[in-house]
């Protein structure tokens, strides 16, 4: 059995993305890992030759700044790494700048690629989530967040991106077929010092949106409030090993009341649902369970 890790990264610096510990976090359980390394205006691609593996493969692209729609730029950058991968791998591990995968998941993830390794129809691994807010003491906890996303995939080439890189699909544009499994991702994607997360929820949202939208919905701020999120609860587990030296050098402060969590009518309707039934109201599910 043959795993290929893969993913993509533009100005690791700037927006301080913990994409070291990300490939170091799979570098374990992958024969290689591809990084697609976007033309950035930081030292991002000395930052990844910098790391100490013979595995890694790096591609150098140049981001489509054009392309401001759904973020359809990111799953156009997930592609290109995908299609560099080995052609004899059977498996392919994607994952995202800012997430990070727990040792403690190595085992479990090796038992579940080698189960299903000659099933063909599990086209697909459905990973859980964890998403980091604010620090890393709290985790969200309303609905707003997914809980499950496609991780690893078939290497195949009716597989694609799908949207803004969060998910995959096959070719025409049908959800893959997939097994959940006891592994979790780490999401640290909101656990930045605020005044370069406020840096990157401006120049992202110009990957989604146009000027004028951006006029009207960012706010004009040196610093990102991380107050206004509605519902957060305590992290309660311990973070990847890779992950502790980013951690202890942490140099902001960010606390919230966990009895004052605002929720919404409709979460609130959402939340008595699942309550009573088991199921989410909505939920996005860019797959099929098997």
């Amino acid at each position: 059995m043959k795993v290929s890790g893969f993913t993509f990264i533009k100005n690791a610096i700037v927006y301080d993305y913990p994409i070291v510990e990300s490939i170091q976090s799979i570098l374990p359980i992958c024969d290689e890992v591809v990084v697609a390394v976007g033309k950035s205006t930081d030292e991002t691609l000395q930052l990844i030759k910098s790391i100490p593996s013979p595995k890694i493969k790096i591609i150098e692209t140049e981001w489509d700044e054009t392309l401001r729609q759904g973020g359809r730029v990111l799953a156009v950058e997930t592609d290109k790494a995908f299609q560099a991968i080995s052609k004899d791998s059977d498996w392919a591990f994607y994952i995202q700048g800012d997430e990070v995968m727990h040792e403690k998941y190595i085992k479990p993830l090796h038992t579940a690629l080698k189960q299903y390794l000659d099933d063909q129809k599990v086209e697909g691994l459905l990973f859980d989530y964890n998403h980091f807010y604010g620090s890393y003491d709290y985790v969200g906890e309303s609905y707003r967040w997914y809980r499950r996303e496609i991780r690893v995939v078939r290497n195949r080439s009716d597989i694609f991106s799908y949207k803004d890189a969060q998910g995959f699909r096959k070719k025409p544009n049908n959800k893959l077929c997939v097994k959940p499994i006891p592994v979790s991702i780490y999401h640290y994607g909101w656990v930045k010092d605020p005044r370069k997360m406020q840096k990157k929820q401006l120049d992202f949202n110009k990957l989604w949106n146009d000027d004028q939208w951006i006029e009207n919905n960012v706010a004009k701020a040196e610093e990102f409030d991380y107050s206004t999120i509605d519902s957060l609860k305590l992290f309660e587990g311990t973070h990847p090993e890779v992950m502790k030296k980013r951690i202890a050098g942490k140099n902001w402060k960010f606390n919230f009341d966990l009895s004052k969590n605002r929720y919404t009518t409709k979460e609130l309707l959402k939340r008595l649902v699942s309550q009573l039934t088991g199921l989410r109201i909505g939920e996005y599910q860019n797959f099929k369970i098997i």
